[in-house]
């Protein structure tokens, strides 16, 4: 999670080629202004959610798009070109400032020599897009663009060349799902689709005139249980004749649908709506146990990655930016997508100015502004952080402009303190939250020193190094051996939580020596408040990964996520309690079926698995430079693939072998053995302390095999 200052530097210093995501390929792709796609189709998808047949809107600021945008570009030719003019909306072309009138759009000449050509797209149903074709003249990332407010940007693009769909064509895809009818009566019919889904539903062959009724339910209950399910549609029937009609798409498995006389139901089926993304990383291991749990994780994950990262499927199906911060790592060890990322980025900001935080929560302004961080680092997309940052720096403006004298963020006026489901002081100056505006600082100034804004790299490296050090002198116990939770109207708590502890060391904080204090004394100890959602667990197991606790963790995910899968389950819930019983399980916020039963925050084993028993981290951007460090943690055996912009870096290991094929870049593989591991002849092992040894990679794709000695 961590990029530090030093590769960092060294990155730049050395003059490493990052990877640049523009349009390499001699081929016109269509142009927006930057973020309006993802603020478009926000706007979309933000206003689906239903309860109970009632409209749920967001309660924060839902944006929409600039319906007039100006795109430019200056040009020279030796010779006249023909260029194709596409646009979605009106469009008026200036050449040199005079309006062209009458002109051919598929074939538009544009005069040899040196010229500014204009185009000024007015679109308010979607949002105004550019395509343009010509041999050397075609819309990429070297054009410019404005709101008309004459601030210009680099435009935003993507994968869309296709003249006929323009970007605001989106949308995902669809395969027929069967189901199988559970019960059945004159006017009932009660269908299982196997495991949590989300489509459209169909019902099929109906007739008549009067209401179908379709409860849809996580559960055999919920389903059942009708007008208490969280969705549900009445269907209007009005056919002599046998149809179709097809629902908006929803969650569920269990289908229950109720009809009045003389309505007739042939069955149901549905159209699983999905984002075809690629399944690049994979794990197994000689625990069947936790290869469930990795199934049921990846799918759940899949489920809630579509348009953007949403929370879960059923109720909110919302991006939240916490929620959002844990897919787009967990995505990296498994699909590797990077649009639906920068996607979900851009719509969480919206439009300037800023004038509350992201989702109205504290601790989301941060994870927003660290999601750029961690985005760069795994991808090495330059051209994405520069494109952003006026909106990133403006976010952190406003989060410095809300600091107290002590230079410390607390909650204000309007301000949801989250920080996770616990029964904890949220008032004050929380540490935790300290924490997360120093990382942010830190994130903010690498945003900086790539857009070239280097005073505002000065401000924020010297705003987070003196935070660090406040944190220390206030929040540092000596005799707890810990950060304390909070200070309230000048008044330090002497109670400690584990939020700020696990992530010090998550963000590399703490030395040596505090890292085993707070191992000890919080991470370790039963005594200190627990940690029962599966957000705020995906911290805490990352944390005891850390400190080289994998088996404990794995023991963990083990008992937790297992304990789900007992009970049935085909997806990773929002939250369990293992106290509970029977439909206990599903209650939440006051209401009997109100669980999230496919919450995105739940796939966290995904990430576990890639990051810390395959091993593989970036520790220079766009995977330049990585550490494969692999541990069994317990287990026989465990094999996986972790995606790269690179390719899948491979790895198999059992108890006295590792086979590892790596990929372009500087990698690193670390052994923890008894003994000096053997390999081939001419492969250089270094031991590296702590019984741990490296080994530089520098052939891609070949197989390497290391002979080690394993510590029980």
């Amino acid at each position: 999670m961590h990029l530090s200052k030093f590769l960092f530097l060294l990155m730049l210093l050395s003059g490493l080629e990052l990877t640049v995501h523009g349009q390499s390929e001699k081929q016109a792709h269509w142009i927006w202004y930057p973020g309006d796609f993802e603020v478009w189709l926000h706007t979309d998808v933000g206003g689906r959610r239903q309860e109970r047949q009632e409209p749920y809107p967001p309660f924060w600021r839902v944006d929409s798009p600039y319906g007039l945008i100006r795109f430019e570009k200056d040009y020279e030719l030796a010779e006249p070109e023909t260029i194709r003019i596409f646009t979605d909306g009106r469009c008026m072309i200036r050449l040199d400032g005079v309006i062209a009138y009458q002109y051919d759009p598929m074939n538009f000449v544009l005069p040899a020599g040196k010229h500014s050509l204009s185009f000024l797209v007015e679109n308010y149903s979607t949002f105004p897009s550019l395509l343009v074709q010509g041999k050397t003249v075609m819309t990429d990332e070297s054009w410019r663009v404005t709101n008309q407010n004459n601030v210009f940007y680099e435009p935003a693009s993507g994968k869309f060349t296709d003249t006929a769909f323009p970007p605001s064509t989106f949308q995902l895809e669809y395969k027929p799902v069967e189901s199988k009818i559970v019960e059945r009566t004159n006017n009932t019919m009660l269908v299982d689709f196997g495991r949590e889904t989300f489509g459209k539903v169909i019902a099929e062959q109906i007739k008549g005139t009067g209401e179908l009724k379709l409860y849809y339910g996580e559960t055999r209950q919920e389903a059942l249980a009708e007008t208490l399910a969280e969705t549900y549609d009445y269907l209007d029937v009005s056919s002599p004749t046998l149809t179709n009609d097809t629902t908006p798409a929803r969650a569920f498995r269990y289908v229950y649908a109720v009809w009045n006389k003389p309505v007739e139901l042939g069955g149901i089926s549905a159209l699983y709506e999905y984002l075809p993304v690629k399944y690049k990383g994979s794990f197994a291991c000689s625990d069947t146990l936790l290869n469930r749990i990795y199934d049921v994780s990846l799918y759940t994950l899949h489920l809630n990655t579509r348009e953007f990262h949403l929370d879960g499927i059923k109720r909110d199906r919302w991006i939240w930016s916490g929620d959002a911060y844990q897919s787009y790592l967990m995505n990296f060890y498994t699909f590797f997508d990077e649009e639906v990322n920068k996607r979900t980025l851009y719509a969480l900001f919206g439009h300037e100015p800023v004038e509350r935080h992201i989702n109205t929560i504290l601790d989301y302004s941060f994870y927003w502004m660290i999601g750029i961080y961690d985005h760069f680092l795994y991808t090495g997309d330059t051209a994405f952080v520069r494109q952003i940052y006026p909106r990133t720096k403006s976010l952190m403006e406003f989060c410095l402009g809300r600091t107290n004298a002590n230079g410390f963020t607390e909650g204000l006026s309007g301000d949801w303190v989250f920080i996770d489901w616990a029964p904890i002081d949220k008032e004050g100056e929380v540490s935790f939250q300290q924490l997360l505006l120093a990382h942010s600082l830190e994130a903010v100034a690498m945003s900086a020193e790539l857009a070239g804004d280097q005073a505002y790299v000065v401000k924020c490296r010297q705003l987070s190094s003196e935070i660090r050090q406040k944190i220390f002198d206030v929040f540092w116990n000596d005799s707890k051996n810990a950060f304390v939770h909070n200070r309230k109207n000048g008044v330090l708590s002497d109670e400690v939580t584990r939020y700020a502890n696990m992530f010090a060391i998550l963000f590399d904080y703490v030395d040596d020596d505090q890292k085993q204090k707070i191992k000890d004394h919080v991470i370790l100890n039963d005594s200190i408040l627990q940690i029962t959602t599966p957000y705020m667990k995906f911290y805490e197991l990352a944390s005891l990964c850390a400190i080289g606790e994998q088996k404990k963790a794995i023991e963990f995910v083990k008992d937790y996520w297992g304990g789900m899968l007992k009970l049935g389950a085909t997806s990773v819930w929002e939250a369990f309690d293992p106290q509970q019983s029977g439909d206990e399980h599903y209650a939440m916020y006051g209401r009997p079926f109100g669980k999230s039963l496919c919450h995105a925050w739940g796939a966290n084993p995904v990430y576990l698995f890639g990051k810390y028993l395959l091993g593989v981290k970036p520790t220079a951007p766009g995977y330049h430079a990585y550490v494969v460090e692999p541990s069994l943690a317990g287990l026989e055996w465990m094999e996986g693939k972790v995606p790269t912009p690179h390719g899948n870096i491979e790895i198999r290991m059992d108890r006295k072998e590792i086979r590892i094929k790596p990929v372009k870049g500087q990698g690193t593989l670390v052994v923890k053995s008894l003994k000096l591991p053997k390999a081939e002849p001419g492969l250089k092992i270094t031991p590296a302390g702590d019984q741990k040894y490296q080994i530089e990679m520098t052939d891609p794709g070949k197989e390497y095999k290391i002979r080690y000695w394993p510590i029980e």
